[in-house]
């Protein structure tokens, strides 16, 4: 017989419960002290309801005719989908075909488990020993189905000979009965148990996908590892950055918060943790036996009650990432079919892991580069002091070098070219490239100031010179002494005040409104104008003599379509900039937008840009700049702008530009640009290479 335990109480509702415990051990050796292996079922017991020895049931031939409704009542333990209930379920199905005193069941999971002994009911609350129960007539048959052997059934009774053959063939139809039920219930535990651990392998599947933040994917995954493979702890430890601990990274398990947290180092010189980490082999054992093998056991997993664990590698191709370590407070060991799945886990993490490092890694490296590239950028910038200029393009490369050229002399500089080309930073920054930069840069518009106060604006007026003169001013020529005095729009200047302006640009001197005195002035004149002055002369509302005298070198400034390279890098500078002053944060801007923006003739040229992009930030409240396309002049757009080409070669670079937007960028072919032009694919390159146009760079 094997080991039993029964231990009577009463619960809240005055029933007797009792508490069935049955061995793994199926050879019995102790009587006395509990099993080292057992299993409880407690079942409630009237207290009214005992069994009369002295009347006995019926005789088995009666019983006989009533096996179908015993097969009957049997047919409602198959429902029973738990091992558990099912067990609880037997003794009542067969109090009525037979008397006993004592049921036990031998039960034979399988998957590398013992057998285990159950003690399903028993009416006496005595001893462990049957014997000692009074028991003297016991019966066992076996629980087999087509299949498999489950273990054997197993009734008892203090009455002596209680068993006839007609009681054992009526047994043994019944325990096929329990046989079935308990292959059923025990073949939807497994697949209940596989679809647990399939469905935890796609969890840690798609939250790899779907999650790059490591320690969120760990602890979803650490808590569903433990559930599913019965254990009271997971921890995922990885190396620490000294590379001489390994640290908790993620864990989870109950009662033992305030002992062992996240991110608490853990000694990687002796423990076991360490030994799977440097060899790469997994251990799975008793906390004893590490002890006896010469390792050493963190004290606070001794602390916590741990005795059993697993602990496995987390390897990558090339190297051990970290640990996947669990452990049970009981003595039950790991199978290997667990250990089989545990290592399926290892591998996912492992990949997690190696994600995560490499994301960190990527990240940092961005970071890294994205500091760089401001670095770099305020360097090309800053170099020649063209840090407000922004473009690469060919035509601008040779505004910059004449702006160079001319910069260290004192010679005075006309820039021409159509509004909003930026005029007036060529100048500044001929300004700052010149011995004068540590000296003034008077910049003044000659457009914006009425006629009658251009001159007092120009060379300063004396006190009551006009009405409204309270006071002395000094002109922007005085006050641009050794320095450079900026005139834009000059072809606004009117022809009277042409002479005066002459003089200053030949004599050095000048005389203020309503003085007599002259004064002398070292400033040198930066001119730009959007007008042909050319033609003004030739229409006689500009002076040719100051003509030629403002035009000793002149810089023309190329319009926004003529460089339509430089168009992605205007857009990106103008909107980092009213991104940083409104705060807020762009991220991306779509191709698409780039590519209209790109192909758009711009007559506004980067005045227009600059407030289109201004309007983009202000509506986009997202990290995607929205841009309000339909703001675009249609006109503009489809190639036709305002003015003629000053020289046959503009002429000629807007007219090849205009047919590469158009296609794309596309040169040979049918439907590239070459065969749209009427030239061949050789000759429309050369004219690229020689006119400096080059593909902008998105």
């Amino acid at each position: 017989m094997p080991d039993i335990a029964i231990e009577t109480r009463d619960d809240s509702g005055g029933h007797r419960m009792l508490s069935l415990i049955g061995s793994c051990r199926p050879n019995r050796t102790d009587t006395v002290s509990l099993p080292k292996y057992h299993r409880a079922i407690a079942n409630p017991v009237s207290a009214t309801r005992t069994l009369n020895v002295e009347n006995r049931p019926m005789t088995a031939h009666q019983r006989i005719g009533g096996q179908v409704m015993a097969l009957g009542i049997f047919h409602a333990l198959k429902g029973q989908r738990n091992v558990e209930g099912l067990l609880r379920a037997i003794p009542n199905a067969l109090r009525p075909l037979l008397a006993f005193d004592c049921v036990s069941l031998l039960l034979d999971r399988g998957a590398q488990s013992q057998p285990c002994w159950y003690v399903l009911e028993s009416e006496c609350a005595v001893a462990t020993d049957l014997a000692t129960q009074g028991c003297l007539s016991a019966r066992a048959v076996p629980l087999t189905t087509t299949h498999r052997t489950l273990g054997r059934l197993e009734i008892a009774s203090r009455r002596a000979d209680a068993y006839s053959d007609d009681d054992i063939r009526l047994l043994t139809v019944v325990a096929d009965e329990i046989a079935l039920a308990l292959d059923n219930a025990l073949s939807h535990e497994q697949v209940r148990e596989g679809q647990d651990r399939l469905g935890l392998l796609l969890d840690l599947t798609n939250s790899l996908v779907s999650n790059l933040e490591l320690r969120d994917v760990l602890t979803a995954v650490m808590r569903g590892a433990r559930r599913i493979m019965r254990s009271d702890s997971a921890v995922v430890a990885l190396p620490d950055a000294d590379a001489g601990h390994l640290r908790a990274y993620a864990l989870d398990f109950q009662g033992g918060g305030d002992i062992l947290q996240e991110g608490e180092l853990i000694d990687a010189q002796g423990t076991i943790t360490a030994h799977v980490f440097r060899t790469g082999k997994p251990w799975v054992g008793r906390i004893e036996d590490v002890l006896e093998s010469g390792l050493e056991v963190n004290p606070k997993w001794l602390e916590l009650g741990f005795k059993v664990g697993c602990v496995l590698p987390l390897a990558s191709r090339h190297r051990i990432l970290g640990t996947l370590g669990l452990r049970r407070r009981d003595d039950t060991m790991y199978t290997d079919e667990e250990v089989n799945f545990l290592i399926q886990v290892a591998n996912q993490i492992a990949v997690a892991v190696e994600n995560a490092l490499a994301y960190d890694e990527i990240r940092s490296l961005k970071d890294k580069l994205a500091e760089e590239r401001v670095y770099l950028r305020d360097e090309i910038r800053t170099e020649r002091n063209f840090e407000e200029i922004v473009g690469k393009s060919a035509v601008l490369r040779c505004v910059l070098k004449n702006a160079e050229t001319v910069a260290p002399t004192d010679s005075t500089v006309l820039i021409y070219g159509e509004t909003g080309t930026g005029k007036e930073l060529i100048a500044r920054a001929i300004h700052n490239l010149s011995p004068r930069c540590s000296k003034a840069f008077v910049k003044l518009n000659c457009a914006a100031i009425p006629t009658g106060l251009l001159e007092s604006e120009l060379f300063g007026h004396e006190k009551g010179a006009f009405t409204g003169a309270v006071a002395q001013r000094i002109g922007r020529f005085e006050l641009a002494n050794a320095g450079t005095v900026f005139l834009d729009e000059v072809g606004e200047i009117p022809l009277d005040l042409q002479t005066k302006l002459l003089r200053v640009l030949q004599e050095r001197e000048f005389e203020r409104l309503g003085s007599s005195r002259t004064l002398r002035t070292d400033a040198r004149l930066i001119a730009a104008t959007n007008r042909d002055l050319a033609a003004l002369v030739a229409a006689q509302k500009f002076r040719a003599d100051l003509f030629y005298r403002l035009n000793v070198f002149p810089v023309h400034m190329p319009p926004l379509r003529d460089r339509p390279e430089d168009i992605p890098l205007l857009v990106r500078h103008f909107v980092e900039h009213y991104a940083r002053r409104m705060n807020r944060a762009i991220e991306t801007i779509p191709s698409e937008t780039m590519e209209a923006l790109t192909r758009y003739r711009w007559p506004g040229n980067i005045r227009e840009l600059q407030n289109l992009i201004e309007r983009a930030v202000i509506l986009s409240p997202g990290p995607v700049l929205r841009v309000p396309l339909g703001d675009l002049d249609v006109s503009a757009a489809a190639g036709r702008h305002d003015g003629k080409p000053q020289t046959l070669e503009e002429a000629e670079r807007g007219h090849i530009v205009a047919a590469l937007t158009d296609t794309k960028w596309v040169v040979a072919g049918p439907r590239g640009a070459a065969a749209r032009l009427g030239m061949n694919r050789s000759t429309l390159q050369f004219r690229m290479k020689k006119l400096g146009i080059a593909r902008p760079k998105m």
